[in-house]
């Protein structure tokens, strides 16, 4: 590959903007393994947000593909292939590149309905102990005046 043939390569992964209209591959190979990668977003992109669940899966996932395009770009810099092997680098990254925006798009959780979640939540635990605090609720049946019947 001649110099400025690896330079314009380079120069066309880390344009801004060159993952718009790229394909996320179908299939790709990340760390010795083949990830059926199309699948792997479009399963996770389908559900809006990353369930508790499948958190570290993704977060691993996305490591994992930062590594490879790393090193993919890193073979491209050595320039010790041949511009047609640096042409299909440079498509892997920038395919990879689609894939990571679209995974970083997705936020941990609906944050909107956890926090709702959780205000509900806290504000049902808070009534639990006032109720008690103020022996509205027997504390062994949880409900009744405490020391009623006894």
């Amino acid at each position: 590959m001649q110099e400025f043939e690896r330079k314009q390569l380079l120069e066309r992964i880390e344009r801004e903007g060159a993952t718009v209209g790229a394909e996320i591959p179908d299939e790709i190979t990340v760390q010795g393994e083949d990830i059926d990668l199309r699948s792997f977003v479009f399963e996770i992109k389908r559900r809006d947000t990353v369930p508790a669940g499948e958190r570290e899966r993704v977060e691993q996932a996305k490591r994992n593909l930062r590594r490879e395009r790393i090193e993919r770009k890193e073979r491209i810099e050595d320039g010790e292939v041949s511009y047609e092997r640096g042409e299909d680098l440079a498509e892997a990254v920038i395919g990879i590149d689609r894939a990571l925006n679209a995974l970083e798009q997705l936020g941990p959780a609906n944050l909107e309905k956890e926090a709702k979640t959780q205000e509900t939540a806290d504000q049902k635990r808070w009534m639990k102990f006032l109720r008690k605090a103020l022996g509205h609720e027997d504390a062994d049946s949880g409900t009744g005046r405490a020391g009623r019947g006894r």
